[in-house]
């Protein structure tokens, strides 16, 4: 089923693509070495998302067998950013990158409330972490980029999809770039159906360069739901779900376990695959839980 779930997930955005066509987009560009503008693809919408409650305990599902979709062309050790205008709706498309360390700020995060991307509603539920059931979810995070209250890479997500969601993989580009210096080509892709406020999820995609992917290279979608919410994805507006809300401690990602160095890694991590089956275990939950049962994170995985 899961895999079913997959294949259609992919099959509706090359759909997405042949029934909209990709327009040309003219995007503003923080760069270091390329002409103060640029083009991107653009590709924003789906006829049908994908929110069962089958996959509500996932926070993603993998894409394309985890191959990012970067083509030669697209491929550089320049580091750039670029950011997709708003559309008609103000809502945000993708963002693209080449992340260098030449664009990770050395200060800490300003405030960002005065941005209020397309869909937002100040929303509170007791039994989501940190309360608030929306963040402002950064496309290209602070920590590669810089970018801040950039209202172009800026949507409205949920805090599941963002801490559960985003926040493993944003961690694996930023860590492999601060601990080798080399680059990783980055997109972020938010998908809405029709004229909806609220994206369904992102795309997520990522590819060291200088290693050709063997540091760093994945292809994901993460969904833009709340365990326990249910959301109109066109307004914005939620309510309490009489499914019952996950324990707060399930709200985390998916990890894997070296039972014998005793360290974790994320899915897609290159060391994960090279476990040997009797030192492998699969774990889903809160990190800090693992690092209090005496688990290291690797190199991919640190905060």
């Amino acid at each position: 089923m899961r895999k079913l779930k997959q294949t259609l997930l992919c099959v509706l955005l090359c759909m997405t693509t042949l029934l909209t066509g990709c327009t040309n987009a003219e995007v503003d560009t923080k760069d270091t070495g390329k002409d103060t503008k640029n083009e991107i693809n653009m590709e924003t919408g789906t006829s049908e998302p994908l929110k069962d409650a089958d996959v509500v305990n996932d926070p993603y599902v993998i894409v394309d067998e985890n191959v990012p979709g970067f083509t030669k062309e697209e491929i550089t050790t320049q580091s750039f950013e670029q950011y997709a205008e708003l559309d008609e709706l103000g809502r945000c498309g993708a963002a693209f990158a080449c992340v260098g360390t030449d664009l990770m700020p050395m200060e800490k995060r300003g405030n960002i409330s005065r941005v209020k991307p397309t869909g937002w509603h100040s929303t509170r539920y007791e039994f989501v972490e940190g309360k608030n059931l929306y963040n402002r979810c950064h496309l290209i995070a602070y920590q590669l980029s810089g970018e801040n209250a950039n209202e172009k890479n800026l949507i409205t997500g949920t805090r599941y999809m963002n801490v559960s969601g985003m926040l493993p993989f944003e961690e694996q580009v930023g860590d492999y770039v601060r601990e080798t210096g080399n680059h990783v080509m980055y997109r972020v892709t938010p998908v809405f159906e029709g004229d909806n406020l609220i994206a369904d999820g992102v795309q997520m995609e990522a590819l060291s360069v200088e290693d050709d992917g063997q540091g760093v290279s994945y292809n994901v979608y993460v969904f833009n739901i709340q365990p326990g919410v249910e959301i109109d994805y066109a307004t914005g507006e939620s309510r309490e779900s009489e499914q019952e809300a996950l324990p707060e401690q399930t709200e985390g990602a998916d990890y894997v376990l070296n039972t014998n160095t005793k360290k974790f890694h994320l899915p897609t991590c290159g060391s994960a695959a090279q476990i040997r089956d009797d030192n492998r275990d699969e774990y889903k939950g809160d990190r800090q839980q693992l690092i209090d049962s005496g688990y290291e994170p690797c190199g991919s995985c640190k905060p």
